[in-house]
């Protein structure tokens, strides 16, 4: 009989320079992770491990994760805890404006765990959250990465839009192909829907996605996403790498070389999109406040050449 206990354990790949980033040692790091216990606030930032944690904490830019810490789907490529979420907090929306005017942010990213639990999804606390900032500090700009309301999407998509954020996100994640092994409690097309949903209900407001890259997706696979994308109108794509959280997490297939990321990054813009961020350590809201002021900008600019 084999000893299964002593059977080698399957290396993770080695990352490659290009992906090492320094262990988060600043003042202002330090100081954004109380403020974060101070409010009784999750972040995304810590929930996920990403790995830019060192350098956007030190700048005060952290990306709050509402309707709490446990998420009600296990995808194969997240480190946020699973299981059976507690009750929404009531005060979260005030906590969330005061950290915006404590930090002085210009721009804020709201993202949230998956909430099948509740009737709405948790919509209703994307749009307290969002009037909370308007009443608090109007002048910031409010980007919300959303999960994709199984079953309730219509419905949250109106009242998320009524309450006017700058940006909706919401990512796609990876290929078609790979969505029953890396995202099983999702579908490509819905989540294609959904943004194309908020378009239909806003035109003005900007949309945004993004996929991880070595997953084991073909380079023809992504050029279809792309084309997919812009075919339901969405404003802003993120490319970033792939990284294995934990060993019973999704193993990393290939680290795509920055080379690479440029290529793809050169093709989506050739295709239209407003803005585009593709590199090895891009994340959906890394240097979102700085990208949200150029994609207004190109509007803007695009918007003119067509009065013209």
């Amino acid at each position: 009989m084999n000893d299964l206990s002593s059977a080698p354990k399957p290396e993770r790949k080695r990352k490659p320079d290009w992906i090492r980033v320094k262990a988060p040692t600043s003042k202002g790091y330090g100081e954004t992770r109380q403020l974060m216990r101070d409010l009784s606030l999750n972040t995304v930032c810590e929930e996920a491990a990403c790995p830019n944690i060192g350098e956007c904490w030190t700048k005060k830019h952290a990306t709050v994760m509402i309707l709490g810490d446990t998420c009600t789907r296990a995808c194969a490529f997240c480190n946020v805890k699973t299981g059976m979420p507690g009750r929404v907090d009531p005060a979260e929306p005030e906590h969330v404006a005061e950290l915006a005017l404590k930090t002085g942010l210009e721009h804020i990213v709201i993202t949230s765990v998956d909430r099948d639990d509740l009737p709405d999804g948790g919509a209703s606390q994307f749009v307290k959250v969002i009037q909370a900032l308007r009443a608090a500090t109007p002048k910031t700009t409010i980007e919300i990465l959303t999960p994709d309301f199984r079953g309730k999407m219509r419905a949250a998509i109106e009242a998320i839009v009524a309450a006017r954020p700058d940006v909706f996100n919401h990512n796609l994640e990876t290929v078609p192909r790979l969505y029953p092994t890396i995202r099983p409690g999702a579908r490509y097309y819905a989540s294609l829907r959904l943004l194309e949903e908020v378009k239909v209900h806003d035109p003005s407001i900007f949309t945004k996605s993004g996929i991880m890259l070595g997953l084991g997706e073909e380079r023809l696979e992504v050029h279809q996403v792309m084309d997919d994308m812009r075919c339901a109108d969405i404003d802003f794509l993120t490319m970033g790498q792939y990284l294995q959280p934990t060993p019973k997490h999704a193993e990393v297939a290939e680290f795509v070389t920055p080379q690479a990321f440029n290529s793809y990054g050169a093709i989506a813009r050739a295709k239209g999109f407003l803005q585009v961020a593709s590199s090895p350590l891009t994340r959906s809201s890394y240097h979102a406040g700085d990208d949200f002021a150029q994609m207004r900008a190109k509007r803007e600019e695009r918007l003119a050449k067509e009065k013209r």
